[in-house]
């Protein structure tokens, strides 16, 4: 498979997404975040490196809150211009702030100090975002490569945290486009349950 297979792939799952209502959306996320803090790891969690959702990607704001309120250390990136990412502490709503990264789409990023891009390596559990996974735990990301960089960045450091992405029911799929260095994650959750995978 190769990086125009995943182009492909990318498109159809986004015109899906497209398509979706805000309020679908925002149903969804309450669903994902009830689902997501039913997970061991979740629970024995102190430290979560996640994402804000934005657009039509599955909610992630819910889950950011509980989290925070159970006394879970909450990192969120901040994209750094060569798309590796730094990270900073999540403290509520208020300290999220829009940035718009040349001709993308505007993030919410922490605005707080920035921590560096190794301190992903002292979290517990790491949200990955993505379009698809497939039956092998293998997931379809946007693209950009900041999360295989994240990846690689864990392996060096000999860093095991779980690894689960967070999905719509239908982009759980059989089978999606991988390459030599894609990495499987540990579990995937979406709105209706979760799935766990053994490769990882």
């Amino acid at each position: 498979m190769t990086e125009s297979d995943k182009r492909v792939w990318r498109r159809e799952f986004l015109a899906v997404r497209n398509g979706l209502t805000e309020d679908v959306v925002r149903e969804t996320g309450a669903s994902l975040a009830e689902q997501a803090l039913g997970l061991p790891e979740l629970a024995g969690a102190r430290t979560v490196a996640a994402y804000v959702s934005v657009g039509t990607e599955p909610g992630t704001l819910a889950l950011l809150e509980a989290l925070r309120a159970r006394g879970v250390r909450v990192l969120l990136p901040a994209l750094l211009p060569d798309n590796d990412l730094d990270w900073g502490e999540y403290t509520g709503p208020d300290s999220l702030v829009r940035v718009r990264h040349g001709g993308k789409m505007a993030l919410f990023e922490p605005s707080g100090v920035r921590l560096g891009p190794g301190a992903v390596t002292s979290a517990d559990v790491v949200l990955l975002p993505g379009l698809a996974v497939d039956a092998h735990g293998m997931r379809l990301g946007r693209g950009g490569g900041s999360y295989d960089r994240v990846l690689a960045r864990l392996e060096r450091a000999d860093a095991r945290p779980a690894l689960v992405v967070l999905l719509y029911d239908a982009e759980v799929v059989p089978r999606v486009p991988a390459e030599a260095h894609d990495r499987p994650v540990h579990a995937v959750v979406t709105p209706s349950g979760v799935r766990r995978f053994g490769g990882a």
